[in-house]
C-alpha cells in the first residue's frame, strides 16, 4: 500500500467508469496491455480482485464497487489541492481563532463575525470569550490568532504584538432598578449625579484582568476626589450586570452594554465629564495567516458608529 500513487488510482477509476479496458486506455492516452498490467499489479498489491473479467465484459467485484467510491473521492480531493493552496494563501480557507472580551458581544462582535462568515464561508472560525489579560497570554503562546481587547497598556505590550484601536465609547452607570423604585437618595430616572454613584457599593473587574478599564474607573473617582474602593469583583461583564440586578451595588459599563436588558437593572448616564473606554484588535505582528488579515479588515469596516471609530 505504501507504493500506491495517484496514477494507479486514476487508472482504476477510468476502468471502473468505462468497464472496458480499451476505452479506458484511450481515455488515459495509453495502450491497453500496459493498462491491464497496471490493474493486475494493483490487485496484487492490494491482495484482492477489483474486477471480474471475461471475454465479453468487465465488472467490478463487490469490493471493487465500494472501493470505487473512495477512489473517486481521493481523486477529487487531489484535483482540488492546488486551488485549496491558493485559497489558503488568500485567507479564503483555513482556521481563524478569535478571542474577545465580553463587552463586545453588544457592540462590534456580532457585525464583525457576521460579515466575516458571509465573506469567507470556508474559513473555520473558532470563538473564545476571555478577559484581556488571558487573551494576551494566549496570543503570545499562539493559541489564538486575533483578540478583541480593552486597550492594553502600551508600555507593557510585547513588541511581538500589534494593536489597532477600533471603537471608543463613554461609560455609563448600571444601577439596581429597585433603588430607583424605592426612591433611594440620589437615584431617580434621568441623569445620575456622580456623588450618588460614588457613595454606592462598587462592582468592578479585578485590575489584573482589565488594568486600563480598572484605572479608568479609579481615575474617575480620583478626579472627583472620592474615595475609591471595590465592594465586589467579577471577571465577566454579564456577571457584573447580574450582580447589579440583584441589588448588590453599581457599576460603570460601556454604553453598548445597554443592549443587554436584564431584569432589575437600569442604565443611567452620569452628569459631567465621564471616562471613555477603548476597544481594539490585537494580533501577532508577524502572523502569516492570511485569514487574520482578512478579519482585521472586516472588523474595521464593521464599526457602525463612524463618530466613535478611530
Amino acid at each position: 500500500m505504501s507504493n500506491m500513487d495517484l496514477r494507479q488510482i486514476r487508472q482504476f477509476v477510468a476502468v471502473a467508469e468505462e468497464l472496458h479496458f480499451g476505452r479506458a486506455a484511450e481515455r488515459l492516452n495509453m495502450t491497453q496491455p500496459p493498462l491491464s498490467q497496471a490493474i493486475q499489479a494493483l490487485e496484487r498489491e492490494l491482495g484482492l480482485r477489483l474486477f471480474d473479467r471475461t471475454k465479453r465484459e468487465v465488472k467490478l467485484t463487490p469490493v471493487g464497487e465500494q472501493w470505487f467510491v473512495h477512489a473517486r473521492r481521493v481523486l477529487a480531493e487531489a484535483t482540488a489541492l492546488p486551488d485549496i493552496a491558493r485559497k489558503l494563501a488568500r485567507g479564503e480557507m483555513g482556521l481563524l481563532r478569535l478571542s474577545f472580551v465580553s463587552t463586545v458581544d453588544y457592540s462590534l462582535l456580532p457585525a464583525a463575525v457576521g460579515r466575516f462568515r458571509a465573506a469567507y464561508p470556508n474559513v473555520e472560525l473558532s470563538l473564545r470569550e476571555a478577559t484581556s489579560d488571558v487573551q494576551i497570554d494566549a496570543l503570545l503562546r499562539s493559541e489564538v490568532d486575533v483578540g478583541i481587547v480593552i486597550a492594553p497598556p502600551s508600555s507593557s505590550l510585547s513588541q511581538t504584538l500589534s494593536y489597532r484601536p477600533i471603537l471608543r465609547e463613554p461609560l455609563i452607570a448600571a444601577v439596581p432598578s429597585s433603588w430607583i423604585d424605592e426612591g433611594r437618595d440620589g437615584f431617580c430616572e434621568g441623569i445620575l449625579q456622580p456623588a450618588a454613584f460614588f457613595a454606592a457599593p462598587l462592582i468592578l473587574f479585578p485590575r489584573r484582568s482589565a488594568p486600563i478599564f480598572h484605572d479608568l474607573v479609579s481615575g474617575y473617582f480620583a478626579e472627583h476626589r472620592s474615595a475609591f474602593s471595590v465592594f465586589q469583583e467579577a471577571i465577566q461583564m454579564q456577571t457584573i450586570i447580574g450582580l447589579v440586578g440583584s441589588g448588590m451595588g453599581v457599576a460603570l459599563v460601556p454604553q453598548s452594554m445597554t443592549r443587554l436588558q436584564r431584569d432589575g437593572v437600569t442604565y443611567l448616564p452620569l452628569s459631567g465629564r465621564v471616562p471613555t473606554v477603548e476597544t481594539g484588535l490585537l494580533w501577532r505582528t508577524n502572523d502569516r495567516n492570511a485569514a487574520c488579515a482578512n478579519f482585521l479588515a472586516v472588523a474595521n469596516a464593521s464599526v457602525h458608529q463612524p463618530a466613535q471609530a478611530l
